[in-house]
């Protein structure tokens, strides 16, 4: 348990580490306003705080830094609930407040709010595409034999691909393809497409379409039956700015990390809804060893959808981002749902 004296002064390292980024000695910590203590006082807590894991020494320097024990004690003890600025919630609705008629522009547009604001990595897992329904399909010929074949999901996703279609195929034959999937397949989950398509559909296109089996053939293999979600990203040179990345390994394995989408995805899938912050080691991979990442979920029409989420070094100031972050999240909540009402 630590005493009175012991927690000011591992809120005094913190606030000051986050600040300067330089390790706090006892000295500096001896002239701040709200500390009365002698340096010698707090060197001696300092060692102590040191020896039960909530500080670190560097090598060659006489200051300590928190450890990730530390800034873990400080988020879940410490951490008071920051109000933003009239300003700064001015920023995040002024970038909202521009008329966006898809969802994914709007999820592009709230990476690029939260990279700004708080000048780190941000990290948005776009709406879930396997719990996606279609909204509409259309079938646009090419040359012969081709044609793109273009679907619109509830969550206004745009997914086209080239697909191949019978010589033998009328312009006729084309458009009444469309208009039986269009009218047995709205609303139906994506993932499911290909079940309807070779039960029901394809009944009805038996008896309307010539060359049904070969067109349902080319129809079967476009409907997969999952679709990964989306990872969008902002702001990955403001890592450079950070003094904790100057090591080149260190930053270039971590952008590899960022690479790896299915991964991401997997780390962004949030179990449970609100602000959850992980620390270092939390994140268990070797790459985020030295960052944090706070995330919130946002849904749309109530139902979870996807994750936003910021990734800086653990030296983050952490009330400002978590601030940024659940206002953010509440407002593209807000926004999704009005957009998807309008649909």
């Amino acid at each position: 348990m630590l005493t009175d004296r012991q927690l000011l002064i591992l809120h005094a390292i913190v606030d000051d580490y986050i600040r300067s980024a330089e390790p706090v000695g006892s000295r500096s910590i001896s002239k701040r306003e709200d500390i009365t203590f002698s340096p010698a006082t707090i060197r001696n807590d300092m060692a102590d705080l040191e020896e039960l894991g909530f500080l670190e020494k560097p090598h060659s320097s006489a200051g300590r830094i928190p450890s990730q024990k530390g800034y873990r004690y400080y988020v879940d003890h410490m951490l008071r609930p920051h109000d933003l600025t009239d300003d700064e919630q001015a920023n995040i609705r002024t970038n909202f407040s521009e008329r966006m008629h898809e969802i994914e522009e709007v999820i592009q547009q709230s990476a690029r709010v939260l990279s700004n604001m708080t000048s780190y990595i941000s990290i948005v897992l776009g709406p879930e595409m396997f719990e996606a329904r279609l909204r509409s399909l259309q079938i646009i010929p090419l040359a012969t034999g081709s044609a793109i074949l273009i679907l619109v999901t509830d969550t206004g996703h745009v997914e086209n691909q080239t697909i191949q279609l019978p010589e033998s195929v009328e312009t006729f034959d084309i458009e009444r393809v469309v208009n039986i999937l269009n009218e047995r397949l709205m609303g139906v989950p994506l993932y499911k497409l290909r079940e309807k398509l070779n039960t029901e559909v394809s009944k009805v296109m038996r008896a309307h379409v010539t060359n049904y089996a070969e067109v349902l053939k080319s129809l079967d293999s476009s409907f997969v039956t999952e679709r990964p979600e989306k990872v969008f990203y902002s702001g990955k040179t403001n890592l450079l700015s950070q003094p904790e990345f100057r090591d080149v390994d260190k930053v270039r394995m971590l952008l590899n990390m960022l690479e790896e989408d299915q991964l991401m995805q997997q780390i962004l899938r949030a179990p449970h809804q609100g602000i959850q912050v992980k620390i270092g080691q939390e994140n268990n991979f070797e790459a985020f060893d030295s960052c944090s990442m706070i995330t919130a979920t946002y849904s749309i029409g109530g139902k979870h959808m996807g994750t936003i989420g910021i990734l800086g070094p653990t030296r983050m100031e952490y009330r400002k981002v978590i601030g940024v972050v659940d206002m953010v999240s509440k407002d593209l909540t807000k926004l999704l749902t009005n957009l998807y009402q309008e649909r």
